[in-house]
């Protein structure tokens, strides 16, 4: 079995914690991410010599990042770097063609990768292999409630192990999904188990642009393609569709009320660390601050660095229309942390005035900016610690902790990590103009443009 794990989702509906360019499938808040987690799961079916991750050329060096840090090692081509998001059905027609070009007839299990789910479904995963063989396969997970939040799926008749797929519902109302669930309905996982020959086969018949697109399994002309997700485009239309219930614990952890329904409560319903007095069923992560409730109940505050949510427990699917706000005014809060990760590490933002930037830098061992200049501004890197190998105008010399140097404007320069704990260094930044497009690259070992 090959897995797929689908990892360019941006999360809006947890602002602030997930951003554009880092979303919650790889926010790591005490121990390994959702995406870390899934590559794990995905490991257990297909070895790490069977996955294949498609994400977007944003997070591509996030998704490298954090695979190396469980110690995975996955050849180049096993990373799929959509240039634009276009849901789900071209990024699986992408990884199923890729593996169809080394084993024409396989099984791929899709996995989304900012869910939630008990190890325990992973033997239904791989019980259910041969119905993949004429069928679409998907997963769907015995509802705990009615929740309004969730696709649901509509069993037909039985095929064993399965049934074949009735109907597909979007996410209803509260009244329509009581009755659902009275039904014997299934939450829609968005997990998927499918044959390249069954896919394929139905791809063609149902949607035959899409199929053509990939044929060759290249990467398409992304902006001709249609944003379509694997539910519309495909599995609506065929008649050969199957699912195969999980009953287990299982979250898509799409919204602060979810996140709050899977941690630890206290014995006033409250979760998250604070000082609560006549407070109930709260949900407090502000980590760098004392938070104190006092005669509140069913809040949700989430504080970071640069942004502060507040709302009722029960309207968290509203975040997201608070996200698009802020993106109709061109706001960066919805794109970047104070903490920005790059190939080599990453900088976080400390001070921003009209003639001065300051960031912490930290270059993880080994690794080394691009050889660069800057037009309209200089730079003064304190190192605080480890060891720095700077490079000016063909120039290197070593700077050690409390050592420090100038890049002039115009100055071709280079920072190097060359020990084996990672580097941070002070960057204060002068000059009139201090976006980050203010960059010429000469030299890069990350493939970025020049």
């Amino acid at each position: 079995m090959k897995s797929i794990i689908l990892a360019g989702g941006i999360g809006t509906r947890l602002w602030p914690l997930s951003r554009e360019h880092y979303p919650k499938q790889f926010l790591q808040m005490g121990g390994h991410s959702l995406f870390q987690k899934t590559c794990e799961r995905a490991a257990q079916l297909s070895g790490t010599d069977g996955m294949y991750i498609v994400t977007n050329v944003i997070h591509q060096y996030l998704v490298k990042n954090q695979i190396e840090e469980l110690g995975y090692s996955l050849n180049a081509d096993r990373f799929l770097a959509e240039p634009e998001g276009k849901n789900t059905l071209p990024a699986i027609a992408w990884a199923m063609q890729r593996i169809k070009k080394t084993t024409p007839v396989a099984t791929a299990v899709v996995f989304p990768s900012d869910h939630l789910l008990d190890k325990c479904a992973l033997d239904a995963i791989a019980a259910a292999e041969p119905l993949a063989e004429n069928y679409l396969v998907t997963f769907g997970v015995r509802p705990t409630s009615p929740h309004t939040g969730y696709g649901y799926i509509k069993p037909g008749a039985s095929l064993g192990l399965g049934a074949v797929v009735e109907e597909f519902k979007e996410k209803p109302d509260e009244k329509t999904a009581e009755s659902y669930v009275k039904e014997g309905y299934l939450w829609n996982s968005g997990i998927f188990l499918l044959s390249t020959t069954c896919f394929f086969e139905e791809l063609e018949r149902y949607n035959p642009r899409m199929y053509t697109a990939f044929a060759d399994g290249n990467a398409p002309d992304y902006s001709r393609l249609e944003a379509i997700s694997i539910d519309y485009g495909l599995l609506e239309h065929s008649k050969r569709v199957a699912v195969v219930p999980l009953d287990m614990p299982w979250s898509d952890l799409g919204t602060f009320k979810a996140l709050y329904d899977v941690e630890k409560h206290d014995a006033e319903g409250n979760v998250g660390a604070a000082e609560y007095l006549s407070a109930k069923n709260n949900f407090v992560y502000a980590p760098e601050k004392r938070v104190g409730l006092i005669g509140v109940h069913d809040l949700v505050i989430v504080d970071t660095a640069d942004a502060l949510l507040i709302c009722n427990n029960q309207n968290t699917e509203l975040v997201k229309e608070l996200v698009h706000r802020y993106n109709k005014k061109n706001d960066p809060v919805t794109r970047f942390h104070r903490q920005v990760h790059r190939p080599w590490g990453s900088y976080t933002e400390l001070e921003v005035s009209g003639m001065y930037r300051i960031k912490r830098v930290t270059v993880k061992p080994g690794q080394k900016l691009s050889l660069q200049l800057h037009h309209h501004r200089s730079e003064h890197w304190v190192v605080v610690r480890g060891t720095a190998e700077v490079e000016l105008n063909g120039e290197t010399r070593l700077l050690r902790q409390g050592e420090s140097t100038f890049v002039h404007s115009g100055t071709q320069h280079r920072l190097k990590n060359p020990g084996v704990i990672p580097l941070e260094v002070i960057e204060v930044q002068l000059g009139e103009y201090l976006k980050e497009d203010d960059i010429v690259r000469f030299e890069d070992d990350y493939g970025r443009a020049k």
